[in-house]
């Protein structure tokens, strides 16, 4: 009797020593999950616009499906990933258009408010869920405890085992039955049940063909789950072989014991098809790892990029909207990169945003500040149209002419304003500005045909001053001092032949008082002396009042003369400016003099008449 028992109990803990094995690969597998699960996302659905996103949290939250932790993290990342982007896609078309930064409000968004509605569904019917599946796995527990129970009492009734034995293979079916357990208890729950359902094998006392027929069974059910891990070698999709792998071994955990030569084979067959498995989930492992690492990289580098660009000085608007489509361009970019690795997916996203949100504020901030200068050139305009509008209603061609001009400068000098404002404003000063012109040229035209008849007499002046050169005695100076008086008492002709007309009157002038050998000093006190008569005509005193207007100036003159000659005292004469400059006050000095000398010729006369 005992030696049968001790070579059960043998055969008991070959049996456990291989459970233990596939346990212990059941575990690793398993803990080996949330990589598969990271892997997959990789896999996901590329969601364009939050509409997708809400469609399918809503077809979550109202189905019996159940919601997934790391679906749902995945659909709220990418949700606000797009909602930001269309907030500053809004910002930025806002301020575009010359809006005020310090006034933008962000409107509510239907869609986001309809979004937190179904994520608190969710959450509920995740709580609810969680709760469920607590409460079913503390009963099953309960059931299997039940079962370990009473299988433990079987075994300590040896005698009865062969009566027992329909009752222990319903209770093993019941144990297959019965699914999840609290994860904490799951392994000890194993190894209590494993160790009573050998001890049970181990006292069992059945004839040699009905042990066989329970050895060959479970053999067949093993054989049908090596071949099902085999087949998993073909299939394409990696990481389904690998979950349908973990179904495998879970099964083969149910499954009762073979005979003792056929154990280590049937083992070895079963672990070198899950090898197969594991290895190429290694492997896809591996590539996704380096594929997170290569869009960690890339993602990186565009941190970079943004942050380079932050951190430019932008000199004008110009710079910052070119910095801006710039930055644009790399969010797009950021967009088509994949997931990086789990611990830095988060970290490089929230540096990405960082550089983001610093350019974008100081962008908000350059533009707020560029208001109150928009401000303030908009008012300087407004001042200026005010003045064009006082202007526009002047006659007085000439002076309200160099005004606009000078109105027009200014208005180039002040800087910018918002464009629609600026159109406003130029329309306004514009208008202004023709309205004086146009009635200036409707006035000018007549203003021309004067000019030109005023022209055509300077030019038969100029004529008879011409026939006057050949001719001689003494009434020709005094005839060309008339046609001189003549020709000053004519108005203005036009701009185009003034300077022409210049020319040829003086030529033709210089060549008469050469011809008739007078100087220019001369010709002025002649001309002074012709007109003394007509200044006594004025009044008794007029000779005197004239006369003392002249020693006036003579006395001013002489004065200006000493303040030159005191001067010339100072300045070195050996350098080569002092002799420039002495040369230039030693011209002024004698150009006095000569001045001096014809206001005493004056004085003179007007002595010689009083006599």
């Amino acid at each position: 009797m005992m030696d049968s028992q001790e070579k059960t109990l043998e055969l008991g803990k070959n049996e456990e020593v291989v459970n233990e094995e596939v346990t212990s690969q059941v575990e690793t597998t398993e803990n080996s999950e949330p990589a598969a699960e990271q892997a997959e996302e990789l896999t996901r659905v590329v969601y364009e616009t939050k509409a997708d996103v809400l469609h399918r949290l809503q077809d979550i939250a109202h189905s019996e499906e159940v919601p997934q932790k790391d679906e749902i993290e995945y659909l709220k990342s990418s949700f606000y990933k797009l909602h930001v982007a269309e907030r500053e896609a809004k910002l930025k078309a806002y301020l575009d258009a010359g809006g005020d930064p310090e006034q933008y409000q962000y409107t509510p968004d239907e869609q986001e408010e309809a979004f937190k509605a179904e994520m608190g569904i969710i959450k509920e019917k995740r709580a609810k869920i969680f709760k469920e599946q607590e409460a079913e796995k503390q009963e099953n527990l309960t059931k299997k405890l039940a079962i370990i129970d009473r299988i433990k009492a079987m075994v300590t009734t040896p005698d009865e085992a062969n009566k027992n034995y329909k009752e222990f293979k319903s209770l093993q079916e019941q144990w297959r039955e019965i699914k999840n357990v609290p994860a904490d208890k799951a392994n000890e729950l194993w190894r209590n049940y494993q160790l009573y359902v050998e001890q049970f094998y181990d006292m069992l006392r059945l004839n040699s063909e009905a042990r066989e027929y329970d050895f060959k069974k479970n053999l067949e059910l093993k054989t049908a789950l090596c071949e099902a891990a085999e087949k998993l070698a073909d299939e394409e999709d990696v990481i389904s072989a690998f979950h349908q792998l973990q179904k495998l071994h879970q099964e083969y955990r149910e499954i009762g014991p073979v005979a003792k030569e056929q154990r280590e084979e049937i083992w070895n067959r079963f672990k070198a098809a899950s090898s197969v498995i594991n290895k190429r989930h290694q492997q896809h492992f591996e590539g996704v790892r380096a594929k997170e690492e290569e869009n960690l990289a890339r993602k990186t580098v565009l941190c970079e990029k943004v942050e380079a660009i932050a951190a430019e000085e932008n000199k004008g608007s110009g710079d910052w909207e070119k910095h801006t489509k710039q930055i644009i361009d790399i969010q797009t970019e950021w967009k088509t990169i994949g997931f990086a690795p789990q611990k830095m997916n988060v970290k490089i996203f929230e540096r990405f945003r960082a550089a983001c949100d610093d350019f974008f504020g100081r962008k908000a901030a350059y533009f707020k500040g560029l208001k109150e200068t928009f401000k303030e050139n908009a008012e300087k305009k407004r001042a200026l149209i005010e003045k064009a509008k006082e202007l526009q209603a002047s006659t007085d061609w000439k002076s309200t002419s160099d005004k606009f001009i000078a109105l027009q400068k200014e208005w180039k000098t002040i800087g910018m304003v918002p464009k629609k404002l600026g159109d406003q404003l130029w329309e306004e000063f514009l208008t202004a500005c023709n309205t004086f012109f146009e009635a200036r040229n409707a006035a000018g035209a007549g203003a021309r045909g004067e000019e030109r008849e005023n022209l055509e007499k300077k030019q038969g002046i100029i004529e008879q001053l011409k026939a006057l050169a050949t001719e001689t005695g003494d009434e020709v100076a005094e005839k060309v001092q008339k046609l001189v008086d003549e020709y000053n008492t004519v108005g203005h002709v036009p701009y185009k032949e003034k300077d022409k007309l210049y020319k040829e009157y003086h030529a033709v002038l210089d060549k008469l008082y050469k011809d008739l050998n007078i100087s220019v000093a001369k010709r002025k006190l002649n001309n002074f002396k012709q007109n003394l008569k007509s200044v006594a005509e004025r009044g008794e005193n007029a000779l005197d009042n004239e006369r003392t207007r002249l020693f006036r100036q003579y006395e001013n003159l002489k004065s200006e003369i000493q303040t030159y000659e005191n001067n010339l005292g100072f300045l070195n004469a050996s350098s080569k400016k002092g002799n420039s400059l002495i040369d230039e006050m030693n011209r002024k000095v004698q150009k006095l003099k000569d001045d001096m000398n014809l206001i005493r010729e004056k004085i003179k006369a007007i002595d010689a008449e009083n006599k």
